[in-house]
């Protein structure tokens, strides 16, 4: 390829979790690159995230909004404070779950995949909805939490009881003992605002490939704790069904794609208040008009925390594969990289690099991104100079 004088370069990477910010990242390979090309290349940082961690910055930062801070509860039940994200008009509010429901904010304690509840995000939503907000984006991504956003929907004001009309356990430990969930509680403003979930997965709720399965054990759960709690999740599911008159569709929301989704957190807002599933990626590419801006790009690089095949399937390496030109080459750099030389041509990715520079644990990786993600930026547009 050849990389003409003027051109430009734009650097669209997620965050790199435990490391940097999106923001962080873009602005550390758009000095790799400067420090080759100088003046001679222009370069355009779009930050991105793909509906987990870092998207309530992007979207604030693309809406021209606000941040605010608010009391709430982690997975654990302990106070601690989370943010809301709102549009500069304040018709749009933007949650990122793992504010309240997050696995690093309950890392100081043993992991406790059946008792890790998602309350502390109801009470986030409660905090939106008294801003007089239109709709809530929720965020997911990242969570402690496998209780299908049972705890979510008891902070909002449901009642969720057992056959003798007791309160179930939290978390996911009494989804099992389920038979009615009562909604006459129901704080009216959930019913009125629209709700729109940003994820970046499409695991179902259950199965092989569902919540618990695939993401209990990352949570601490083992063999018989993911048959347990697949079991509750499937459990939910039916009771909802019934609660919405269609018993029928316990078996769509059990296999629906994106609900395995944090645990299943979306699953009630799904069922009873119609929220929206919406890509996380596909969603920020919008609100920052990444589109347009790899309209007028010469070379494209992106970047995530580990290059595998679940990068290819709604993270933001595919989003901004799907939105380059096919005739502009794009270039991944990430902490790890799993995908061989063929299966990245196979992608349409045109090369791949770590950044790790020799053996290293990931304490040093996470320590030392930012520098290491610039050196490989670096890197990268010495080969590219060549050619110009």
């Amino acid at each position: 390829m050849r990389v003409p004088t003027g051109a430009t370069i734009v650097v669209a990477p997620d965050s790199l979790k435990g490391s940097c910010s999106a923001a962080e990242a873009a602005a550390a390979l758009a000095r790799g690159v400067r420090s080759v090309f100088g003046e001679s290349a222009r370069i355009v940082e779009v930050p991105m995230a793909d509906g987990g961690e870092g998207t309530l910055d992007a979207l604030v930062a693309a809406w021209h909004g606000e941040i605010r801070k608010v009391a709430t509860t982690d997975a654990l039940g302990r106070p601690t404070v989370g943010r809301i994200g709102f549009d500069r008009e304040g018709r749009r509010a933007i949650i990122e779950a793992a504010d309240a429901n997050g696995l690093p904010a309950v890392s100081d304690q043993a992991l406790r995949p059946l008792d890790a509840d998602t309350g502390g995000v109801g009470a986030l939503i409660l905090a939106a909805l008294d801003g007089d907000v239109e709709e809530v984006l929720l965020c997911l991504g990242g969570s402690a939490t496998s209780d299908g956003g049972s705890g979510m929907l008891r902070a909002l004001g449901a009642r969720l009881l057992d056959a003798d009309g007791s309160e179930i356990a939290g978390g996911a430990r009494g989804l099992g003992d389920l038979a009615r969930i009562d909604l006459d509680g129901v704080d009216a403003r959930v019913r009125s605002v629209k709700f729109r979930i940003a994820c970046d997965v499409v695991n179902p709720l259950t199965g092989d490939r569902g919540a618990a399965a695939v993401f209990g054990p990352q949570k601490g759960a083992g063999p018989d704790d993911v048959a347990r709690i697949d079991a509750g999740l499937a459990s939910l599911a039916g009771v909802l069904a019934q609660a919405i008159g269609g018993e029928d569709r316990a078996e769509t929301l059990r296999t629906r794609a994106g609900l395995g989704a944090a645990g299943g957190l979306a699953l009630g807002l799904v069922a009873l208040f119609d929220a929206e599933l919406v890509p996380g990626a596909e969603l920020v590419s919008e609100a920052v008009g990444l589109r347009e801006v790899l309209r007028g790009a010469s070379v494209v690089i992106t970047g995530e925390g580990r290059l595998d095949s679940q990068s290819l399937d709604g993270k933001v390496v595919s989003q901004v594969l799907r939105d380059a030109r096919p005739d502009a080459p794009v270039f991944v750099i990430a902490g790890s990289v799993s995908l061989t030389a063929a299966e990245c041509r196979e992608a349409g990715i045109a090369a791949a690099f770590s950044i790790a520079r020799g053996p290293s644990d990931l304490a040093e990786l996470q320590r030392d991104a930012s520098h290491l993600l610039e050196e490989a930026a670096a890197q990268l547009a010495g080969t590219l100079r060549l050619f110009v």
